[in-house]
């Protein structure tokens, strides 16, 4: 246990910024502590009565833990900063390290002036007044926008923005755009030169409609204030383009790409009246998702950022050094050369990605490193199961290229999404399987709510095992077969659920199952709970190694970073934003 008490010592240690020296002493006790804890990690918890798995944990914890409540799980394992722990009985010293280095290795999911908060409290304050709509973003940013988008892009927006004024740089690359709505902030809401880069075409299609209604709005709004001077669309309308970014392909393709892939915007967006019909679907795309915060060190003026008028942006800003006429790059016009498009040339630009998925956030950070054009970067990761390991090249859901590449590409030797840096890769015991990583995309904060709630929900996870069972009775290789989500699953007795469930594998839905053998198992419910709550536990230390070890990276490559907690983890799970600027030259 030598790991988890000297690492539950420093748990004071974990600050925005961490040396060199400190990062790779913290990703060394991740390794060992993930290493020794695998089995949690990388179990199934629908197998937990096929692979027996309550009796792999050690014979001394299990007895403390079976009779636990849901509320009594929530404070004595999950929640970290809980001040009032009764315990009803005496926990075993193992027990009570492994909970303590869980919670010492992991970054602080919480933002700074944000820790004292009830651990689970639902809504930022932001949503306090309207639950639907954030009182810190503007209504013409807010239309066709969740609650957790509207958090996420005026966070990450203004980090964006403050990058790009320390960069001296007005030009932003956002990656995996999908319907546009970071894009739409940092052109019409910041004034930033914004190139948006999006797999689907669809979703760019989409986000270009998104800009003329928004540009139709704003009109609307000048009209009604008489303002007589015209809305400089050709300075700050961004550019949306249609294209996959190639894990695989080099810095000067992906530039290169940039300004030759196909463009959606071929001159400034006309405007359009508002939409007859609501965009259905998820927001989510190729790669990206978008998340983050301002680091507290950066001098963030985020809080309730009102200089600005988000309602009715004026003139857009510019960097002091760029004259007007080069910055009207945000349109793609009919026979403009590439230079004046945004990054495609020579530009600098800032490289932004929110919720880039799987490699692309890794290849993102690869571009930062060796492209010279790129000044800076602010990256939030997501999906992290579908990151390539070296064990996993290709793990499911890996996103492949739209149609075979015609073209000839620049490529750079194969390369993984994890581990990216030298160091990580050596330790011993680095290796995170695919269902460690899975785990990692958990939102910790979401199922301490269900515990002290004591949902109906919890069952669920006690019903699919108790269904890999009787599946496995009758086709032993029949093993984690997909089940599509039963609708209210939790409001259905076990018999009715089976029958679904039965049926969606092939099975005959009216397979005989035992009541007595059905009972036995409810009654392990309580079990079930604990078991993922032990996995859940190391979620967040797993998401600390996945990011230490690009900030290792950056570091070996000659540039610093911060891993800022920018979203309030309670809307936004995926909350970190890596951020970094190359030194001066």
């Amino acid at each position: 246990m030598s790991v988890e008490l000297s690492a539950a010592q420093d748990a004071e240690m974990f600050t925005p910024s961490l040396s060199s020296e400190q990062q790779r002493d913290l990703a060394e006790r991740l390794a060992a502590f993930l290493s020794q804890y695998s089995r949690l990690s990388d179990s199934y918890i629908i197998e937990f009565f096929t692979e027996d798995l309550w009796h792999t944990l050690p014979s001394a914890w299990q007895p403390v833990l079976q009779d636990l409540s849901y509320p009594q799980i929530a404070d004595l394992l999950l929640d970290a900063t809980h001040g009032d722990r009764r315990y009803p009985s005496v926990w075993p010293l193992s027990l009570l390290a492994f909970r303590a280095t869980a919670h010492a290795l992991a970054f602080p999911r919480e933002c700074r002036r944000e820790r004292g908060r009830v651990f689970g409290a639902v809504k930022p304050e932001e949503f306090l007044e309207n639950q639907s709509q954030s009182s810190l973003l503007g209504h013409i940013f807010r239309k066709h926008v969740k609650p957790k988008k509207q958090h996420e892009i005026r966070k990450l927006g203004m980090l964006v923005k403050q990058l790009c004024d320390q960069t001296d740089c007005n030009r932003v690359v956002d990656v995996g755009s999908g319907q546009g709505h970071l894009t739409r902030f940092l052109s019409f809401g910041l004034g930033l030169s914004v190139t948006a880069i999006e797999a689907d075409r669809t979703l760019v299609a989409v986000a270009s409609r998104f800009d003329g209604q928004l540009l139709w709005a704003l009109e609307k709004e000048k009209r009604k204030k008489n303002y007589s001077s015209q809305l400089p669309v050709s300075q700050s309308s961004p550019r949306h383009v249609a294209g996959w970014v190639n894990p695989k392909a080099s810095w000067e393709a992906f530039i290169k790409q940039l300004s030759t892939a196909d463009c959606l915007s071929e001159g400034p967006p006309t405007p359009s009246g508002p939409s007859k019909k609501r965009l259905r679907g998820s927001e989510h795309h190729h790669g990206s998702s978008h998340e983050v915060q301002t680091s507290p060190s950066h001098g963030s003026k985020d809080s309730g950022t009102r200089s600005q008028d988000f309602e009715s942006p004026s003139q857009p800003q510019h960097s002091k050094n760029e004259p007007e006429e080069q910055l009207s790059a945000g349109n793609c016009r009919q026979g403009a050369p590439p230079e004046e498009n945004g990054p495609p040339g020579s530009p600098d630009f800032v490289l932004t990605g929110l919720h880039a998925c799987g490699d692309l956030s890794a290849t993102l950070l690869r571009h930062f490193v060796n492209c010279p054009h790129v000044r800076g970067i602010t990256s939030v990761a997501c999906c992290y199961m579908k990151i390539t390991t070296k064990e996993n090249p290709t793990p499911p859901g890996l996103v492949e290229p739209p149609a075979p590449t015609t073209s000839r590409q620049e490529s750079v030797p194969s390369e993984f999404g994890y581990p990216m840096s030298s160091w990580v890769r050596g330790l011993s015991g680095h290796r995170l399987s695919y269902k460690a990583r899975e785990g990692a995309c958990h939102a910790v904060e979401d199922y301490v709510r269900r515990l002290r709630e004591e949902s109906e929900l919890l069952r669920t996870h006690c019903y699919r095992a108790m269904l890999e069972s009787f599946i496995r009775d009758t086709r032993p290789d029949l093993r984690r077969a997909g089940i599509q989500t039963i609708k209210k699953a939790h409001l259905l007795p076990f018999t009715e659920y089976a029958r679904l469930g039965l049926a969606r594998v092939g099975l005959p839905p009216e397979l005989p199952l035992d009541p007595e053998r059905v009972e036995t198992m409810l009654r392990q419910q309580g079990r079930v709970v604990v078991y993922f709550t032990l996995a859940l536990l190391l979620a967040p230390v797993v998401e600390t190694l996945v990011l230490l070890d690009r900030m290792i990276y950056l570091q070996e490559n000659g540039v610093e970073s911060q891993l800022v907690a920018l979203f309030d983890p309670n809307l936004s799970p995926r909350n970190f934003v890596l951020v970094a600027l190359k030194p001066p030259e």
